[in-house]
Parts: C-alpha cells; structure tokens; sequence
C-alpha cells in the first residue's frame, strides 16, 4: 500500500487494535466526520473519534482490508472490503488532511445498502454502549 506516512498511520491503527490515543493524535481539534447514514457532519476531535473508534470496532475484524488506495497531496481515497453478519461490505474513506498531518475531514461511503443498513445497526449499538 501506500509510502505515505499519514496513510501509514492510519493503516497502523486499524491493524493495530485500533488504540484510540493512535487515533487522538492522527487527529485534528476540528475535525469533521462524514457518516453513510448520519446526515449532519460531526464535527470536533471527540465526536470524530467516538464514530471512527465505533466503526474500528464493527468493521475490524479478519475480513477487513484495504483493497485500493490513491492518494493526491492532502486528499486519500482508502476503498475497503469487509464481512459483517455474513453481509459483504465494499466501502470508501475519503480522507483530507491539513498541512500538519492531522485528519481534518473523514468520509465514509458504503454499498451495497443492505451492508449500510446493517452498518448502521452495529455503528448506532456501538455508539449507544459507548456512551
């Protein structure tokens, strides 16, 4: 995959147990996460890693992994695959980053929308026992 090294890191972290101080620093104070379900950006660092941190949890098992990559100055497109339920999820992050390193935006799409709805089933249980 890719030289990069914020893409590095971000591989690192969803390789790597999903460490959420891993996530914290990759992170900036404002960014902003895009959900497949949820129509309003969250934004700020606390949000932003309570969705990434979920999504870690549901996505990251031994199916998940990063199929393509490309990667353009401060913008990545990362596409993954994954098995959930016995439902095959094919899914993208778009990811920006600032002139720091830092993750400011985060976009996930999903298909197809039998995957996003049991996506969102397992995201929203994830997020209702993490709060």
């Amino acid at each position: 995959m890719s030289q990069d090294p914020r893409i590095a890191r971000w591989h690192a972290y969803m390789q790597g147990g999903s460490d959420l101080q891993l996530l914290s620093d990759m992170l900036a104070d404002d960014a902003v996460f895009h959900s497949p379900v949820v129509h309003t950006p969250q934004e700020g660092k606390a949000k932003v890693m309570a969705y990434l941190g979920a999504a870690a949890v549901v996505l990251g098992n031994d199916t998940f992994c990063y199929v393509r990559e490309l990667v353009d100055g401060d913008d990545a497109m990362l596409e993954f695959t994954a098995t959930i339920d016995g439902i095959h999820v094919n899914g993208i992050d778009l990811i920006h980053f600032g002139p720091d390193g830092k993750i400011k935006d985060f976009k996930v799409m999903v298909r197809p929308m039998k995957a996003m709805n049991k996506l969102w089933e397992m995201m929203a249980a994830q997020l209702k026992a993490a709060s």
